[in-house]
């Protein structure tokens, strides 16, 4: 365990009107506390977990690998400034990590490519392939198998978002190989019911105006897809 505690200092927001700080869940939550070292944000789209894990990835010094973003003719001064209102207990100081996003994975994969064929021995640290032979999904995988042996903080955001269910299955057991090795800690927001599953995790669940831990089978997605199962 890496990071122990994270405190929103939500008396002090700058604005009630606009993003981040209009989100219910970010406005009536104190304190979240990690006890395992897999943890997951679970909830509808817009409660939040997206941005509070970003705003986590930045408190804790870890480097967003983001594309560049098109002037727009709404800007919001406010967007990025969650990180400002916050603070992160560490359990024995700083380790490295990273933050992991589907929606950027192909171009960062170009970038490690790239390095790799300059650097060969840097393919260790992504599967012993080049990330963009494979298709999108056999890809991330690959680069889950060789980043996350590295001891470090990792926040992934939607990692089954080019995953098959075999693929998400795959994805569990690296987890828990890794978690035993005792050098990684996870935060990861997923709509997956499967990555939910992970035994032992922590689910914190953004679905009821505030952030709540809940047990596996009290998330809207298991009841949800147990539902529809049923009626099959």
């Amino acid at each position: 365990m890496y990071i122990t505690q994270v405190r929103l200092h939500n008396e002090y927001y700058p604005t009630d009107r606009y993003y981040p700080f209009n989100i219910p869940t970010l406005r009536r939550t104190t304190l979240l506390t990690f006890k395992k070292p897999v943890a997951f944000f679970v909830g509808e789209n817009g409660s939040g977990k997206s941005t509070l894990l970003e705003a986590l990835t930045r408190k804790c010094g870890i480097h967003i690998w983001d594309t560049p973003k098109r002037r727009s003719g709404y800007d919001n001064p406010y967007a990025d400034r969650l990180v400002d209102f916050i603070d992160v207990t560490w359990a024995n100081g700083h380790v490295p990590g990273s933050l992991f996003r589907a929606e950027t994975f192909r171009e960062m994969a170009e970038f490690f490519d790239d390095a790799a064929l300059s650097d060969p021995g840097r393919l260790s640290y992504q599967g012993g392939q080049l990330l963009n032979t494979l298709s999108h999904g056999e890809g991330m995988l690959a680069y889950f198998q060789g980043r996350y042996h590295v001891k470090g903080l990792y926040f992934l955001d939607e990692p089954e978002a080019a995953l098959s269910p075999t693929s998400q299955i795959k994805f569990l057991n690296l987890l828990q190989l890794l978690v035993a090795g005792g050098q990684t800690q996870f935060i990861i927001a997923t709509h997956s019911p499967i990555l939910l599953a992970y035994p032992d995790a922590q689910i914190f669940s953004f679905d009821e105006g505030h952030i709540e831990e809940v047990k596996y089978e009290e998330t809207a997605h298991y009841r949800i897809y147990k539902q529809f199962f049923s009626n099959r």
